[in-house]
């Protein structure tokens, strides 16, 4: 609890690396994951800096890679995945890896390349095959034709021609030409109006379609395609058809004209189409070979890529020193993890061969840490919510270990049915039961990613719904008699005959309760009563205003540890006692009166109590009228008391707004300033030194003594500077050159002031009104779920289990379905994201707004374990 409670102590730290050495340990500092690099060259583009080589020659290795997944992925070969996290290779064993790749996509080439020569043979000659047959079909149609104009005398009428025998003798003389080929389907009836308006209809075309698919050499599609020829007479109508052929992309064939050259020419297509099948698939086999044996050990290949591109990112944000042989960093690192940094540290100078070590120089700074919260997998997510406001600055309370209960406890209160919650947990223990296989089949697909990473979220949303779901007494708009109802209809105030007479009859509490509540939850018979929505109106509406209270009650109580952390006893004096009087003064004396009503006033007086609402409404309008017959009115002593409470919170405004400004403007005139770090600034062990702690940094004996002292990872002891007057000095974000760091002293400015303090007491007074009302979305949301649970219930599977007979049991099946189809979309689904946005809003805005500021930045570490999650992207 205390590491989820605040944010991990952090220092900057400055590595010494030797060049030799930098590559090991900032690979060891990687598989770590526990230190973020600063860049010391922000001034330098990504091709000036020491290692832009390297890095391309990655992005190169990378590149190869993904053609090799390309291919693999095309061909459906699965690629191995054993979960191996292999170390990132020395770097030179980069030329290894590159010799690999290139052979592996040169041969990848060169197998494509023949491949897809190969396949444009294949496909040429099956075009080719197919004119032939088609075409000998057209000349035998042709020829069949005449012979039977020649035996029919009423066919050789109709060939005669307009000018006669003569024309036809003259005609015998020309010779038709003809051209065929194939073309793309579609583009059939284009072309072939195309043909008829450029040749005037002076041409003959036959076309047949090809029946089955053809495969595009280059792009591996299926089309399909059809056989045309078309006769025409004359070299000019030759070379128009010719064009246009070539324009629309057919591809034309030689055709000979002799039946007997056909087939001569086809069976030698035949022929040459066996040993191209032959031919393609030994390349086909060859191929699959290739790839499946880089398949074994692409996963492996892309993390080691990626690592050492990685490592290569991360040495070009470091300095060298004017030697040439020494590499300086800057990171930040958790003070509680500085053992196992100075460790890998050790294990990257043994691992290079080195001989000096490498150091580890702790140092003050005046930049605002990063914020780093440890999380497991149950953390995570309610973290993620927490962080999606705002990252927490700097040793700031962190909301998450508070959310765990609240959130899904206050998605619960408006989501409450024991069935829905059931649904809803069954679904998440799932997922949380077969994490890991589901975490390997590594799923990408964006809802199911957001469901999966919420999964702990939904499995303590579902358990706690099915706990407010008891308490409600609700499951699908049912009710359970678990304990005996306590209400009961008297034998002689409701005879036979009354109950024959009437449909709706009202219980008298005073003769029909038992006068004990039902143990645990709501008694059952508010299910069938009439006036079931305004009584659990009244008791929702209460309940959400005391839960609203009491977490703005202890999102108030939770700045009180903000500020003794960071000892601001002005904040305690000014911010936090003014806030708690004031928010008691208007909502917590409510909520008394809620509890004083809910005790004090049995069923035989509960015509008489006085109404809340009236009454918070004249205790600020201080009137109090007088009460109606029977009514209860408000004492002597309660109507002071409940002046004095408005009188206090009247008086806090001004003791918010105006006690903070000027007693700053006070001891900034007076020269009473409070100095917090008088030690860090003083003299230690006689040395002068220049230190500077944030607003939220707070020091300890122990980082006092880690001041200006570096750390050797060979011996792991602390060792002292050797000149007595060294500074602790880091390099600016500008350029490489060293600086001492100078506190610098903040002007006071009142008015700036005065306006900042008026914008936070307007906002939280006028919140702490809003803030309450807004809690009513409980209620509401509780309501509208309840309500709409009972429509679908009455609506639709009523209607099923009205029906008898033998249509009966058909007809309880179909509407069942579709009741739980309705019941897991709309109850489910829709009402759970609604009540889930509306629980993330109560805690955005209305708890985590009385103490958590959410001004820092996120904790980055350089880790390949989050490189590899993202594809390599580097941060």
């Amino acid at each position: 609890m205390g590491s989820l409670l605040r944010s991990e102590e952090m220092t900057l730290c400055q590595l010494f690396l030797q060049s030799e050495a930098a590559y090991t340990c900032v690979s060891e500092l990687g598989e770590l994951g526990l230190v973020q690099f600063r860049d010391l060259n922000p001034d330098f583009n990504a091709f000036q800096r020491k290692f832009v080589n390297e890095i391309r020659r990655c992005e190169e290795m990378e590149r190869k890679l993904r053609f090799l997944e390309k291919e693999i992925k095309k061909d459906g070969i699965p690629m191995l995945d054993t979960g191996d996290n292999p170390d990132a290779p020395a770097p030179r064993e980069m030329i290894d890896l590159e010799a690999t790749f290139e052979k592996l996509e040169n041969e990848m080439k060169e197998v494509n390349a023949n491949s897809e020569a190969l396949k444009k043979n294949y496909l040429e000659l099956t075009e080719l095959k197919h004119i032939l047959r088609k075409t000998q079909t057209f000349f035998e149609e042709a020829e069949f034709h005449n012979r039977q104009a020649m035996h029919d005398p009423y066919l050789g009428e109709e060939t005669v021609g307009l000018l006669g025998e003569e024309a036809q003798q003259r005609g015998r003389g020309l010779r038709l030409g003809f051209v065929a080929g194939v073309i793309l389907r579609e583009k059939l009836p284009a072309f072939e109006r195309m043909l008829w308006r450029a040749c005037r209809g002076n041409v003959f075309l036959r076309q047949a379609e090809i029946d089955k698919p053809m495969e595009d050499p280059v792009s591996g599609d299926q089309v399909l395609k059809s056989v045309f020829i078309i006769f025409f007479q004359g070299d000019q109508l030759k070379s128009r058809v010719r064009k246009i052929c070539e324009g629309f992309r057919a591809t034309l064939y030689p055709c000979p004209e002799t039946p007997s050259e056909r087939r001569e020419m086809s069976l030698g297509v035949m022929t040459r189409i066996e040993d191209l099948n032959t031919v393609l698939g030994q390349t086909g086999d060859h191929r699959h070979r290739v790839l499946v044996a880089a398949a074994k050990n692409i996963k492996v290949w892309f993390i080691k890529v990626r690592k050492i591109k990685a490592i290569y990112h991360t040495l070009n944000m470091f300095n060298l020193d004017v030697t040439q042989k020494c590499l300086i960093a800057e990171c930040w690192c958790p003070c509680a993890d500085l053992d196992r940094i100075q460790q890998a540290l050790q294990r990257g100078t043994e691992r290079s061969g080195s001989s000096v070590p490498s150091i580890l120089n702790r140092m003050s700074t005046k930049q605002e840490p990063p914020t780093y919260n440890r999380n497991n997998k149950l953390t995570k997510g309610f973290q993620n919510l927490v962080d999606a406001y705002g990252v927490a600055s700097y040793r700031e309370i962190n909301p998450a270990p508070f959310t765990i209960i609240t959130f899904p406890f206050l998605f619960a209160v408006m989501f409450g049915d024991m069935g829905h919650g059931l649904i809803m947990f069954l679904f998440a223990l799932w997922m949380v039961v077969r994490e890991k296989q589901l975490q390997a089949k590594k799923i990408d697909n964006e809802i199911w990613t957001t469901f999966f990473g919420g999964r702990y979220i939904i499995l303590l949303m579902g358990a706690f719904s099915m706990y407010t779901g008891f308490i409600y007494n609700d499951i699908f708009s049912k009710s359970l008699n678990l304990f005996g109802c306590q209400w009961h209809a008297s034998n002689n105030e409701y005879t036979q005959a009354v109950l024959d007479h009437g449909k709706l009859f009202q219980l008298n509490p005073n003769g029909s309760y038992y006068g004990s509540p039902y143990p645990l939850g709501l008694d059952p018979i508010w299910s069938v009563a009439v006036n079931k929505i305004a009584f659990t109106n009244s008791l929702k509406m209460k309940t959400s205003i005391i839960l609203g209270v009491s977490q703005m009650f202890f999102g108030v109580s939770l700045s009180l540890l903000n500020h003794r952390y960071f000892k601001n006893p002005l904040n305690i004096f000014c911010e936090f006692i003014p806030q708690v009087i004031f928010l008691f003064c208007m909502f917590g004396y409510l909520c008394i009166l809620v509890f004083h009503k809910w005790v004090n006033y049995t069923s035989a007086e509960a015509g008489t109590a006085p109404s809340l609402l009236i009454g918070a409404i004249n205790m600020f309008l201080f009137h109090y009228p007088v009460p109606k017959d029977g009514q209860v009115g408000v004492s002597d002593g309660q109507k002071g008391f409940q002046g004095f409470l408005v009188v206090v919170a009247v008086l806090c405004v001004p003791w918010m707004l105006f006690a903070k400004p000027f007693l700053l403007r006070y001891q900034q005139r007076y020269g009473q300033k409070r100095r917090k770090f008088d030690v860090l600034l003083g003299d230690i062990n006689g040395e002068s030194e220049v230190a500077f702690a944030s607003p939220h940094t707070r020091y300890t004996e122990t980082d006092i003594q880690f001041k200006h002292q570096h750390l050797s990872v060979n011996s792991g002891d602390l060792i002292n500077h050797s000149d007595p007057e060294a500074e602790v000095t880091h390099h600016n974000d500008v350029g490489g050159s060293h600086h001492v760091e100078e506190e610098e002293e903040k002007v006071f400015d009142f008015p700036e002031v005065m306006i900042n303090q008026s914008i936070h007491t307007i906002e939280y007074c006028l919140g702490c009104i809003s803030h309450t009302a807004s809690y009513l979305r409980l209620w509401a949301l509780s309501l509208a779920h309840a309500q709409l649970s009972e429509v679908l219930w009455t609506m639709v599977m009523r209607i099923g289990l009205g029906f008898s007979g033998f249509v009966a049991p058909f007809a309880i099946v179909i509407i069942f379905a579709g009741w739980a189809c309705m019941t897991v979309v709309i109850l489910v689904l829709m009402e759970g994201l609604s009540a889930f946005l509306h629980a993330l809003r109560l805690h955005w805005v209305e708890f985590q707004s009385k103490f958590y500021k959410g001004e820092g930045y996120m904790f980055q570490p350089f880790s390949f374990e989050d490189i590899l999650d993202h594809g390599g992207e580097e941060k």
